[in-house]
């Protein structure tokens, strides 16, 4: 709908001093500039999309640096500022014009915008330096939408099957079946017709409106269906083409023969292939030459369909008053075949004579009257009846009920009696109707379902509509409505005109291999051959047409990688390999043969896709996107929903089989997409209910800590980034996915020093580094990066808050700070140490891999060795669970567990023994049991010296990490003291003033006068006594470790107990001294700190 635009200058407020000359002059310069329309140059018709990568533009002028989102309509550098932006109106906004353009050369875009010809990869996405100009679309809904749809739904069943179905199932059950196909076609179109009018919808039709609501895998998938539904479609028209030559236009060309009934059907069937391969290839020949000609003879095929119909009714309403004669000879109640005679007598007179006719020879082994003959030909009379009574011979009586038969079954009229034959053999040489195949109800559904397909012609060509938004609802519903008006007219009249032994005659073999149908319309029985003829022949082509396109546009997607080849095609854009490829596969469905076993097959794609757009306008409808606001407003969730569910049950009511393999091959398309297709970010459904549902989840979970039994570790990895902004220690991933296996929560954690707006890049970098290597160590997770003013702070955010509600991590993983002792490294203890702290404030398990870089990578394999647990204090039970878990990966899963516990004095190692081995038994884990005693022995020596050398090195490292203008203040410091002690022993001196104004030569004379003193506290260091505790501690630490080598040297993994870090922060030095030497000489080694609660239950 045009909208009117009124345009109001604003005047810009010139001030006389800011420049020379007239300032009206100025005003109305500056006015002139602002209300110009925008430079054609400037502001080009087609503007190439963006790539989707971001690209960091650069402006001319000062800004805020940040990368805008990128768009057709943001973010647009080409256009000349300067020549749009001069004046002052907009001066506030003119540092963000580069970045965000005016309100009107939006709207200029806008009103430019054009979709994209069909087969073209959609606008967003077109890496094209220039769009080609095409011409504005001129369909309206009647040529665009209306017609198209009208001929893609009336075709092969409705001429060639529709009177067969009616015949079989009666009129009552064939409304029941039209009604439910039709019904759900209507539900599909209403849901069709809200994502349609959702946004502009470019060429690609069903495909691009499922993969955009649904996303990439079931768009893949579905897109996929969808193209062997049309190529399936394809290979029914050819297959009806070929039905109608062979049986009703030319019977003579046919290239095999047989005598019997049974070879008869053999031979038919492999003509059907001869003839059908070479029109398939004569079509794809056409399709390949000149698509122009097809589209050309679009119209001239729908004229031919709808002449046939209007003959149809011509027909009918001839019949109330002048029936056609079509004499049907019937032999008791069986119909006979008239191919093989012409008078339906057993005898004639002629010339007062009693003859026989070729009847009489069929059933009889001579033409004399005393003859052998066939007995039930000899007990039952012959008999001729009207195939067409018409419309006022109340045979709709007769039709209303089912008459379902066994294959090779007689074609009987209801209602008149016959002799029956006890032990009668069935031979193919008597000329009766039988059927080719056993009729039931569900089986007649798949073979009328493709007759109502065809709804999508429409939507897929709303590059070339109009207004696609009225269009397509419109044309699509009114075309629905039309096309089951007439099906359902159909069945009534056919039913209320014509004899059931008739209709359920499939060939015509009782009219002397003449199309039913045909019989039936005004003027001639050959407008409905040749109109259904050329009607197939039309549909054929199209599907040639329109599935090589579907295949080029999801090839071009990229979704799916090994299709990207069919991408490709001739210079004009013509998709040269999906056309073979949709030979390829229209062949198989032509080397089948029966039209009766092809259209299940299509059935059951085009059910599926169907299936999905509901399944899509349900879930947007239901999610409540802000971005769903359809035109279409006559649409409801429960209405998607039951036609959802209706497509669901018509595919198992057509062939549970069919609809088991069908969903097999979308199953495999979406894992196959989902595993090794792009990513693609469409703002899909299918991601709005994933937020959602998990939404839902974490507030369910968000009530209380989870049970014993629900425990996992659910980890923050702690990782460390060089200057380049890699991960320090890759195998700290690799750790991980071995301990998680993909279960549970992993949230890869980094910390960045520095302010958010100086490093907003390198944290990006530095996220790109750490979710590319998550990759590569498939570790599955989120990454999450903080920057912070120091380490010790981000570290301590990631800890609080990372995770969100119930997804929140219990434990942390981080590598051992093997730099600790370095001097030019003189914070990483200090912050391990922190960090432990933290752990055990918010109660969480704590996890610290030391030599990390020797643990194996993902792609080892341990053939032996040992998995070796020290259970020092009991822990909550992580010390078990972990091996346990580890155990489940391919890397660890041949180490045997083998767990340690130390046995003082007092304690009874053997009853210790017992009990761990049943506690173990209870847990359900395998491990060997071993119980170590540490006998009480004196503090020995080493363990003094060592004690000595650790407090000596942290005074001196005091000392040391003292900078320049601290170790002068300290010398300042020394020196009252030395002062005050003076005038205490001095108490008639006079005390000595402290200059606190500091010159060079003052700071020169106190540093030698204090030179003394200072190194006085140096070799007081050296005359230190070592701390007890501290010698206790060491002791233990010594004492362990010395029991562990002995035990667990060539254990490929040792897990420990970790000691907690000192109440006194002054001994934190100390605590990492004692870890050292508890770890000293261990390869790997993985600490283990509790959460302060139980991870493992004996009970189920």
């Amino acid at each position: 709908m045009p909208t009117n635009f009124t345009v109001v200058p604003v005047e810009a407020q010139g001030d006389a001093a800011d420049g020379s000359g007239d300032p009206g002059i100025q005003e109305e310069e500056v006015e002139r500039q602002s209300l110009s329309p925008p430079d054609p140059e400037a502001f080009p018709k087609e503007q190439p999309a963006p790539s989707q990568e971001p690209q960091e533009r650069s402006s001319g002028i000062p800004g805020d640096g940040s990368p805008r989102e990128n768009s057709p309509f943001i973010n647009n550098t080409d256009m000349e500022r300067e020549n749009n932006y001069e004046g002052k109106n907009m001066a506030l906004f003119e540092e963000e014009m580069d970045s965000n353009p005016m309100v009107s050369s939006l709207l200029n875009k806008l009103a430019n915008y054009t979709n994209l010809s069909q087969g073209v990869v959609e606008h967003e996405e077109d890496e094209d330096s220039k769009r080609k100009e095409i011409k504005a679309p001129r369909m309206g809904t009647f040529i665009g939408v209306y017609l198209p749809c009208l001929q893609n739904i009336l075709g092969v069943i409705l001429f060639l099957r529709l009177t067969w179905i009616v015949g079989t199932a009666g009129i009552l059950e064939s409304l029941i079946i039209v009604s439910m196909c039709c019904t759900c076609t209507m539900l599909t179109a209403i849901s069709m017709s809200a994502i349609a009018t959702n946004g502009v919808v470019p060429a690609g039709g069903s495909y691009y409106m499922i993969s955009r609501s649904l996303g990439p895998e079931f768009g893949g998938a579905v897109g996929l269906c969808f193209y062997l539904g049309t190529t399936f479609a394809g290979a029914m028209y050819i297959l009806g083409t070929i039905e109608i030559f062979l049986t009703y236009i030319s019977p003579s060309a046919a290239i095999f023969h047989s005598e019997d009934v049974e070879g008869e059907n053999g031979a038919m069937l492999n003509n059907m292939r001869v003839y059908g391969t070479c029109t398939l290839a004569l079509m794809a020949m056409v399709v390949f030459v000149g698509v122009k000609y097809v589209n050309k003879l679009a119209l001239v095929f729908l004229a031919c369909v709808i002449l046939s119909i209007l003959a149809i009714y011509a027909g009918v309403i001839k019949t109330a008053f002048d029936p056609p004669n079509i004499p049907i000879c019937l032999l008791g109640n069986r119909t006979l075949s008239k191919r093989d005679f012409d008078v339906c007598a057993k005898v004639q007179h002629i010339n007062y004579e009693t003859v026989t006719t070729p009847l009489w020879g069929l059933f009889c082994n001579s033409s004399n009257l005393n003859a052998t003959c066939d007995e039930y030909f000899s007990q039952n009379n012959v008999t001729e009846i009207q195939g067409i009574p018409g419309i006022a011979s109340g045979v709709i009586r007769e039709n209303l009920w089912s008459t379902y038969a066994e294959k090779g079954a007689y074609v009987e009229k209801q209602g008149i009696l016959s002799s029956s034959v006890s032990e009668e053999t069935k031979t193919s040489s008597l000329p009766y109707v039988l059927t080719d195949i056993m009729t039931y109800f569900t089986m007649l559904v798949g073979i009328y379902f493709p007759s109502v397909t065809g709804i999508m012609a429409g939507s897929n060509r709303s590059g070339d509509l109009r207004d696609a938004q009225k269009s397509i609802p419109t044309g699509t519903i009114l075309a629905i409505v039309t096309t089951s008006f007439i099906y359902l007219s159909c069945i009534v009249l056919f039913g209320a005109c014509i004899e059931g032994v008739i209709l359920r005659d499939k060939f015509g073999e009782a009219l002397n291999g003449k199309l039913v149908i045909g019989m039936l319309a005004w003027p001639s029985p050959w407008v409905i051959v040749i109109g259904s003829f050329f009607s197939t022949c039309g549909a054929g082509l199209q599907s040639l047409t329109g599935a090589p396109r579907l295949l080029q546009a999801i090839a071009r997607d990229g979704i799916v990688p090994f299709l990207q080849v069919f991408g490709h095609g001739k210079a004009n854009g013509e998709p040269t390999w999906a056309l073979l490829l949709t030979a390829l596969i229209c062949e198989i469905g032509i080397l089948i043969a029966s039209l009766d076993s092809v259209a299940p097959i299509l059935s059951m794609f085009f059910l599926m896709c169907y299936m999905f757009v509901n399944l899509a306008c349900a879930l947007q409808t239901l999610l409540r996107t802000p971005n769903w606001r359809p035109r279409f407003k006559y649409y409801h969730w429960t209405l998607s929903f039951l036609g959802m569910s209706l497509c669901l049950a018509l595919m198992f009511i057509c062939s549970w089989y069919y609809a088991l393999f069908a969903m097999l091959i979308a199953g495999c398309i979406y894992k196959y997409i989902e595993y090794r297709g792009a990513e693609k970010e469409w703002g899909d459904g299918i991601r709005g209910l994933s937020l959602n549902a998990a939404r839902y989840a974490l507030l369910r979970v968000e009530h209380g800590p989870p049970h014993t039994k629900n425990w996992r570790p659910q980890v923050l990895v702690m990782l460390n980034l060089d200057s380049e902004q890699c991960v320090k220690h890759p195998r700290l991933l690799s750790f991980t996915t071995q301990l998680k296996a993909g279960k549970g929560l992993t949230i890869v954690g980094s910390v960045l020093e520095g302010t958010y707006l100086d490093k907003h890049h390198e944290a990006q970098r530095a996220e790109e580094n750490i979710r590319s290597l998550m990759s590569v160590e498939k570790t599955k997770g989120f990454c999450q990066l903080v920057v912070s003013s120091t380490l010790r702070d981000g570290m301590s955010h990631l800890i609080q808050s990372a995770g969100l509600g119930g997804m929140k991590h219990n434990t942390v993983l981080m590598a051992w700070p093997s730099s600790w002792k370095l001097s030019d490294n003189p914070f990483s203890w200090k912050n391990f140490v922190d960090t432990v702290r933290d752990t055990t404030a918010a109660q969480q398990a704590l996890l610290v891999a030391k030599n990390i870089d020797t643990f194996p990578q993902n792609q080892e394999r341990f053939r032996e060795g040992n998995i070796d647990v020290w259970w020092i204090v009991h822990d909550g039970g992580m010390l078990m669970l972990l091996p346990f878990l580890l155990r489940q990966h391919k890397v660890w899963r041949k180490c045997r567990m083998r767990i340690f516990t130390v046995a003082q004095m007092d304690d009874n190692s053997i009853q210790m023994k017992k009990d761990l081995q049943m506690f173990l038994y209870h847990l359900r884990i395998s491990a060997e049991v071993e119980v170590v005693e540490m006998v009480e022995n004196d503090i020995s020596a080493f363990t003094y010296e060592k004690t000595l050398m650790m407090e000596q090195r942290s005074q001196m490292l005091t000392q040391m990490q003292l900078s320049k203008n601290e170790r002068e203040r300290e010398a300042q410091l020394i020196h009252d003291r030395n002062t005050a002690a003076v005038a205490r022993t001095k108490a008639a001196a006079a005390p000595e003033k402290v200059q606190m104004t500091w010159t060079k030569e003052k700071l020169t004379s106190e540093k030698h006068k204090n030179k003394d003193t200072y190194v006085a506290g140096f070799r007081d260091i050296f005359t230190l006594k070592p701390n007890q505790s501290n010698v206790r501690r060491m002791h233990t630490a010594v004492k362990l470790n010395g029991v562990v080598l002995s035990k667990s040297q060539d254990a490929q993994l040792v897990l420990l107990n970790m000691p907690g870090p000192p109440k006194n922060r002054q001994g934190d030095e100390n605590y990492m001294e004692f870890l050292e030497v508890l770890t000293e000489g261990l390869n790997r080694v993985l600490l283990v700190r509790g959460g302060g609660r139980e991870v493992i239950t004996i009970y189920s």
